[in-house]
């Protein structure tokens, strides 16, 4: 006898409850995180128990959720690696030895944005940006006296674009996949809200970085860390060579964990052959983090990070919430929850705001973006052919719901490593990531002035969805 899906009550007695624990434990205790999601996961199997699915069943949705999102898992081993080796070949050191004496207050938030953004279109990855670039300017803003949460939310906003526009970034690809459409067709649509959204943004960065004007970045604290830092490295344009090797490999269309491999090993060779290290204090660096100290806390707060085992309170996170996640999509409560909110749409903008709406509920849920894109998809993908919508439409609400909401939830894969990238906890930079807020307010706006809305020739009328939902 196959297994029926909850009721709507069911699901929402279910869902609600994970909601539930997972926000008054934030909003009101200092409980950690991975606490919070083990009692959401017990009160999901509880109620699902409840309603009479077998434990055993439970246990199968939970390791079919954490291996739907294995290559998102490899990746956080791969930035600790990576970020260790980019330290121990004296590439960070060195673009930050380069930067500190140029780097103006005043447009280091809109330069930035701009970086980050080219960055992350070029490589197609956000985790590799924040991960690598993003913590040269974190590490930055606070030598020049910009607040980190700021700092962040700039870099993640960068990232974001570029890896929602570029026609190499996997979540891009998968969400024009998943919609059935062309990929360039999609990135065509997005640009419609996501180029407005990312202008607004970088005026707000620029306006906020006015408020830094005439502010002068203390002269003996610059050249306390660039001696720190030329006494410990061996500065020079060879240690940039690990990003250049970033960039060719990712512009060519090169997977992500091969790339970042490649740019780790190129990375271990310069520490060995130009900056002295053995290969003990390498691994044992790639393994924990690199660690010093130089007598100059910037410096060593600059530096003391990266490593295997620094993402794993991250990781440890992440495969506890895409347990969850697992449960939540294998008894069904998400699909009963959302085939109750088709029912009753009518009009175009109430469909692109529950798509949206059910992507930000998809990603609290499961815990990671790539499964929010294929589940909306699926949901909604007759909704919007019935409502005469091209494909499009639907890959451009989906990866507004997905991709630009997971980095600002605390227990999705993206925000936990983020966070952990940047040193900056989630709540903190998500109100400072002016792009994905923007994007979604525009989208909604657009949608209910009716522009940049794209039908196809056999578009039907509101009164008409009924009998079609029928």
């Amino acid at each position: 006898m196959s297994q029926q899906d909850p009721s709507v009550a069911q699901a929402a007695i279910s869902f609600g409850g994970v909601l539930g624990i997972m926000i008054a434990g934030i909003a009101l205790s200092d409980i950690e995180l991975h606490i919070l999601l083990i009692g959401a996961l017990i009160w999901v199997c509880v109620t699902s128990s409840l309603n009479g699915v077998r434990f055993e069943k439970l246990k199968n949705y939970m390791s079919a959720g954490i291996a739907k999102a294995l290559s998102a898992l490899y990746m956080f081993i791969l930035i600790g690696i990576v970020i260790a080796a980019l330290i121990e070949g004296g590439t960070i050191p060195t673009i930050i030895y380069y930067s500190v004496d140029y780097v103006s207050p005043t447009w280091f938030l809109p330069a930035g944005l701009l970086f980050t953004s080219f960055m992350s279109a070029a490589t197609g990855t956000s985790w590799g940006t924040v991960g690598t670039i993003g913590v040269v300017l974190v590490g930055l803003g606070s030598v020049i006296g910009i607040p980190l949460p700021i700092v962040a939310g700039m870099v993640v906003s960068g990232a974001l674009f570029g890896d929602k526009m570029s026609p190499v970034s996997d979540t891009t690809i998968l969400a024009a996949a998943c919609a059935e459409t062309d990929i360039y067709s999609h990135i065509r649509a997005m640009s419609y809200t996501t180029g407005p959204a990312y202008l607004l943004s970088l005026l707000l960065f620029a306006a906020i970085g006015l408020q830094y004007d005439g502010m002068v970045v203390g002269g003996g604290d610059v050249d306390a860390i660039r001696d720190s830092l030329d006494s410990i490295f061996s500065i020079g344009p060879v240690a940039l060579l690990p990003i250049l090797v970033l960039l060719t490999l990712s512009m060519r269309g090169t997977a992500a964990e091969p790339t970042m491999i490649t740019a780790s090993l190129v990375a271990i060779g310069l520490a060995a052959m130009v900056q002295g290290r053995g290969f003990d204090e390498i691994f044992t660096s790639i393994q924990y983090g690199y660690s010093i100290e130089s007598g100059v806390g910037t410096v060593d707060t600059l530096l003391n990070r990266g490593g295997i085992q620094s993402m794993m309170w991250t990781l440890s996170l992440a495969l506890i919430a895409l347990a969850l996640g697992g449960v939540l999509d294998g008894v069904g409560i998400m699909r009963t929850l959302t085939n109750a909110l088709i029912r009753k749409i009518r009009t175009v903008v109430q469909l692109v705001a529950s798509t949206i709406a059910t992507g930000v509920l998809v990603n609290m849920s499961m815990g990671e973006n790539y499964l929010t894109i294929i589940f909306s998809s699926q949901i909604f993908k007759e909704s919007f052919r019935k409502m005469g919508l091209k494909q499009r439409m639907l890959s451009r609400s989906v990866e507004e719901g997905a991709t630009l909401t997971a980095g600002l939830i605390p227990w999705t894969t993206t925000g936990a490593f983020f966070s952990a990238s940047l040193g900056v906890t989630t709540l903190q930079y998500a109100p400072w990531a002016f792009l994905s807020i923007i994007n979604i307010g525009v989208s909604l706006l657009m949608a209910a002035l009716g522009f940049a809305i794209f039908r196809s020739d056999d578009a039907v009328s509101a009164t008409q969805i009924d009998t079609l939902q029928a």
